[in-house]
């Protein structure tokens, strides 16, 4: 996969257009959902989508091979704590409410054995659903990238690692740290694991 990455991004680079969109239907929707995760809004993850193509079309002549998906995801990172710092007060993710990213995976997903799910069952999923999402929110927002890229969007810690520009044992660190502040703030019955 990395081979046939290189070679649309060198495609891009000698002016194929289609290259550029295949990068972007390929990598599109992970991006996006993972913008949305950190920004809680479909609208603010949209313009910070256009603003992580806009660099990767300026800055392909940097693009030095290796994993692209870390390296689209380093720059969308990039994006997002930037926009950070310049808004100061933008509004992160709100996991205790729904967020009109409604095309996510769920972040809590539980296993129905029924066809027809009893109420009350469904009433307490929906609770724990909703108590991971603030446990989440609650984490700083190093851990909470973190934790994303990893169990969300599948990196692995050495490409997590890259996309936040620390190394791998920070990256272990920062999930440990995020997994413990988890922990304290989940009751036992609560599965955190994606």
């Amino acid at each position: 996969m990395e081979g046939l990455d290189e070679s649309l991004v060198a495609a891009h680079l000698r002016g194929d257009p289609a290259a550029f969109r295949e990068l972007v239907r390929r990598y599109g929707d992970g991006v996006l959902g993972y913008l949305c995760r950190m920004t809680g809004s479909r609208d603010q993850a949209e313009d910070l989508f256009q603003e992580t193509f806009q660099r990767v079309h300026e800055k392909a002549r940097s693009y030095r091979g290796g994993s692209f998906k870390s390296w689209l995801f380093t720059i969308a990172t990039r994006v997002t704590i930037d926009t950070v710092r310049r808004r100061k007060r933008l509004a992160f993710l709100s996991l205790n409410r729904d967020t009109d990213c409604e095309d996510d995976p769920p972040l809590l997903e539980t296993a129905v054995a029924q066809d027809a799910p009893d109420p009350v069952e469904e009433a307490v999923k929906e609770e724990q659903k909703e108590q991971v999402r603030r446990a989440i929110e609650s984490l700083p927002l190093g851990q909470r990238a973190a934790l994303v890229l990893a169990y969300y969007q599948q990196l692995s810690y050495p490409e997590v690692a890259e996309a936040l520009g620390c190394s791998v044992g920070s990256v272990k660190t920062q999930m440990s740290r995020a997994l413990a502040k988890l922990a304290r703030k989940l009751p036992d019955s609560v599965d955190v694991t994606p």
